[in-house]
């Protein structure tokens, strides 16, 4: 089932900073292997979050059920840029017709699947370990976002889940009428795109309905809000920016001293 909750434990140190540190320290590591375009500095990045692991408190099921399709994607992107590279370069792996895969090709295609695996891995980790409101509130209170776009953009993330169960209603009764795409694929995808259509109509009836709830309830007004749930940074949530910065240079520092850093 599609939840937003954390599924962290609750006294977990990683889930204890406050979510602006984590923001802060996600947007360094993913800054620094986009930025990065060698192999080396992203696979550090990676190695050290997965050193975070055992801080998160997050069980090793749910982890892998949020990450296979991210890191599934990345292997794509592996192999399409390695077959489709521009220039075949380093010694010839393999060959077959027109498809060559060369070393330096797979070393250039793996340094991008790398930097996938970090942005995607860091985004896991954060929103596996914050609780969404936890988030807005933070978000309007240290970074001062617009209250109106933070609650909104919350209100739009709680109804995730109800998508998902409506998802499973409308399969499960149209395969009850006995509408299946069985093994013809162009069927399939003409289902699949009829289901889309009617849970994306279903999805802008609720949210107009949720939209003129809330301006009822006076979320659009220009009063200054107050907050129920005061998040504050402190010393140990600044230590996690500077750890996550720390950990940043010492990548970069290390691709150095090999020769391998390259910046895009």
């Amino acid at each position: 089932m599609l939840t937003i909750a954390p599924v962290c434990a609750p006294e977990a140190p990683i889930a204890r900073v406050n979510p602006v540190a984590k923001l802060g320290a996600v947007v360094a590591l993913s800054t620094t292997a986009l930025i990065a375009s060698d192999w080396l500095t992203p696979l550090l990045l990676l190695a050290a979050l997965l050193l975070v692991l055992p801080f998160t408190g997050i069980r090793p099921g749910p982890l892998v059920r949020r990450l296979r399709l991210l890191w599934f994607a990345a292997g794509t992107v592996v192999i399409v840029n390695a077959v489709f590279a521009a220039e075949q370069t380093g010694r010839l792996l393999f060959s077959l017709g027109p498809v060559e895969i060369s070393t330096g090709a797979l070393l250039d295609a793996t340094a991008i699947g790398l930097r996938v695996c970090v942005a995607a891995t860091a985004g896991v980790l954060v929103f596996a370990t914050t609780d969404p409101t936890d988030l807005a509130d933070a978000l309007t209170q240290q970074l001062k976002a617009p209250a109106r776009f933070t609650i909104g953009a919350l209100a739009a993330l709680r109804l995730l889940p109800i998508l998902a169960a409506e998802w499973r209603q409308i399969t499960t009764a149209r395969r009850a009428r006995g509408l299946e795409g069985g093994a013809n694929p162009l069927r399939r995808l003409r289902l699949f795109t009829s289901t889309m259509f009617t849970l994306l109509v279903g999805a802008i009836r609720r949210a107009g309905r949720l939209a003129a709830a809330m301006d009822a309830r006076g979320f659009d007004s220009e009063i200054p809000r107050t907050h129920a749930r005061e998040q504050r940074m402190h010393p140990a949530d600044w230590a996690v920016v500077a750890a996550a910065l720390a950990v940043c240079a010492a990548a970069v520092a290390l691709s150095l001293a090999q020769g391998t850093f390259t910046a895009l």
